[in-house]
């Protein structure tokens, strides 16, 4: 079975760049120049990692309504949402900021923390959950698949995904900022449903991204497939999804597709969310927040 539309709308959507704007206060030294992390409220630890493009600033949300009961570790990956670009300047990124989030976490003894994350950002928790399972006490992915090419079907592989990643790197390090900013409204239109502020320095952020590290942490996240060493995963996981009917998606296709991805995880919860495109915390903030808070609890 494939998704032709949710590739198509993935590939616009999630290719060209994703989004946000800046971050809160207390920040905390850049974990070998490929992140920085934003520390709010004090009690349990919770780490929130955004999506691909996006800026720490799109927990904002998230971060006023659990700071006052937990504390909230917000990461902010270098050269996104116009922060310089740091060590992710070239070569890999993803893996390096995983392994930065790693040394963040041991740095700062915290013990076995909640970790939410968005998009690719969610995919670099189920990766940093495999590769270091005690720094994760719990998961909640919104909106991600541990391989994105499961969007073409179960069958895919990586060697299938690969040469489409590498042109549309390729077309992004051939681009410039100015037309890499440019392209920002129409991408936007497949990823945020609302237009309120949030949504608007969404956009604003994604187009101050380095297209350079946006470019490789798309290539990195499209050729990651973490399908053979999901089972690895024992934390409670929560998985949530998005759905509207404006999308012209049916809805069956979207349950198929996420339900069927993280099957292999019996203790996952997978939740959808109507009304909502990819940015769930900005379309439904009300119903994502409940849903952080019960899986918190």
């Amino acid at each position: 079975m494939s998704f032709p539309f949710v590739a198509r709308l993935a590939a616009l959507a999630m290719v060209p760049y994703l989004l946000s704007h800046p971050a809160p206060s207390h920040a905390e030294a850049p974990a070998a120049d490929r992140i920085a992390v934003t520390v709010a409220g004090e009690g349990p630890d919770v780490i929130l990692i955004p999506g691909l493009a996006s800026s720490a600033h799109v927990w904002d949300a998230t971060v006023a309504a659990l700071s006052p009961h937990y504390r909230v570790h917000v990461v902010q990956v270098a050269g996104f949402a116009g922060t310089p670009a740091g060590a992710n300047a070239s070569g890999p990124v993803m893996m390096p900021v995983i392994e930065a989030i790693h040394a963040y976490i041991a740095a700062s003894h915290l013990k076995a923390p909640a970790v939410i994350g968005h998009s690719m950002g969610g995919l670099m928790a189920m990766k940093l959950a495999i590769d270091h399972p005690a720094d994760v006490g719990r998961l909640m992915i919104v909106d991600s698949l541990p391989f994105f090419g499961e969007k073409e079907g179960p069958q895919a592989t990586v060697a299938q995904v690969e040469p489409q990643a590498a042109a549309m790197r390729a077309r992004l390090l051939g681009s410039t900022q100015e037309a890499y900013a440019g392209f920002e409204p129409m991408v936007m239109k497949r990823l945020v449903k609302s237009d309120g502020p949030a949504a608007q320095a969404a956009i604003a952020a994604a187009a101050a991204s380095d297209h350079r590290v946006v470019a490789q942490a798309m290539y990195d996240d499209f050729t990651t497939d973490l399908r053979p060493d999901l089972a690895q995963i024992t934390q409670p996981l929560t998985m949530l999804y998005p759905w509207d009917a404006a999308t012209g998606a049916p809805q069956a296709m979207f349950d198929q597709l996420y339900t069927s991805a993280y099957a292999p995880l019996k203790q996952a919860k997978v939740q959808r969310i109507d009304g909502s495109f990819h940015f769930i915390m900005i379309d439904q903030p009300a119903a994502f927040q409940a849903a952080v808070e019960a899986f918190l609890k």
